[in-house]
């Protein structure tokens, strides 16, 4: 039986926070990105993480902020996970890595070739990403899982995954799937029914 975890990002509000958890949630995500359409206030993040169960992981997606933005954040809204989703180097990567917090590398595919930057990082994770040149993730676009081949670390899945796909997506053997916009009502807003038709259709494969 594949015990694999399940990241909902995004999160913009407790409503769509507690649904998730309520569901089988055991990682949300909050984007401290500012241009993204998800992007949440550091101080509203916090209000809903310490309003949440204790037993899921807080996961807070950076995009090439500062070593002292991050330590911040992380300090400010008590997270478990940071994401780095921009052009973040390994030696950042591993600097942040002395925040007592796991970290977690995003790697945009195009193709094979970049499936093998995952080497490079010494993280407690990587998430797999579709490459857009426009956006740096929450793209709803997926790459060709068929490369994601037999990576030696934790494994997260994200971009395109929807209620159709998961099944799919979980088969691969990853550690994780990373669920946000295939299960939207419009960018930052959940919808409910997709999201339990999500967690309905992988139930099977989690125990």
């Amino acid at each position: 039986m594949l015990i694999v975890k399940v990241k909902i990002c995004g999160i913009t509000n407790l409503e769509d926070a507690r649904a998730a958890v309520d569901m089988g949630a055991e990682m949300l995500g909050f984007n401290f990105y500012k241009k993204s359409p998800r992007y949440i206030e550091p101080d509203k993040a916090a209000e809903i993480i310490n309003k949440l169960a204790g037993f899921v992981d807080i996961v807070g997606v950076f995009v090439n902020s500062s070593f002292d933005e991050v330590r911040n954040i992380t300090d400010k809204c008590s997270l478990n996970w940071v994401q780095m989703h921009g052009d973040e180097t390994s030696q950042f990567c591993s600097h942040v890595g002395q925040l007592n917090v796991k970290t977690m590398r995003a790697i945009r595919v195009k193709d094979a070739s970049d499936i093998d930057k995952a080497k490079e990082y010494f993280t407690n994770a990587i998430l797999l990403d579709a490459f857009s040149p426009e956006k740096y993730g929450g793209t709803g676009i997926a790459f060709d899982w068929n490369i994601v081949g037999n990576i030696q670390k934790r494994v997260f899945l994200a971009g395109g995954i929807t209620c159709d796909n998961a099944v799919e997506a979980v088969n691969l053997g990853v550690y994780g799937i990373d669920i946000c916009s295939g299960i939207e009502s419009e960018p930052g807003k959940k919808d409910y029914k997709k999201m339990q038709k999500l967690f309905d259709n992988i139930k099977h494969l989690r125990g």
